[in-house]
């Protein structure tokens, strides 16, 4: 299947076992790309799909406790985060990379994690059948 940029559309239903992975790059303040992103995965997992979370770059930020509602007036993540263990969405990976440039730590994170390097998480990205980056 490939990736799917956000312009494009894709039938869910073409592919009813399709294990999707969404990547979310971007961070919880200054856009709403990462609550679509999140959004997406749960729609996914509503209609059955198996879902897997990658969290890279500034994206990791989207774990961290303690956040409030940003600047513009953006909700906070974290409700969106706690959800997903009700849609069955347990496997959350985050390039390692980034949660040590960022001086994070797996307990800094409100969701438990697999932290994953570079390499790996280039294979788990490449075996993915169906890939939603927001």
């Amino acid at each position: 299947m490939g990736a799917v940029s956000m312009n494009e559309s894709f039938d869910l239903n073409q592919a009813a076992d399709t294990q999707v992975l969404v990547i979310l790059r971007h961070g919880p303040q200054g856009g709403s790309l990462l609550r679509e992103g999140l959004d997406a995965a749960l729609v996914a997992a509503a209609f059955g799909r198996n879902v897997s979370l990658v969290f890279m770059g500034e994206g990791v930020m989207a774990l961290c406790r303690g956040q409030d509602v940003d600047a513009l007036g953006q909700k906070a993540t974290a409700a969106t985060l706690e959800m997903l263990q009700m849609y069955d969405i347990t496997d959350v990976r985050v390039e390692a990379a980034a949660m040590t440039s960022m001086g994070l730590s797996e307990d800094d994170l409100i969701l438990p994690v697999l932290p994953l390097p570079a390499k790996a998480l280039a294979t788990v990205i490449a075996a993915a059948p169906l890939v939603l980056t927001f």
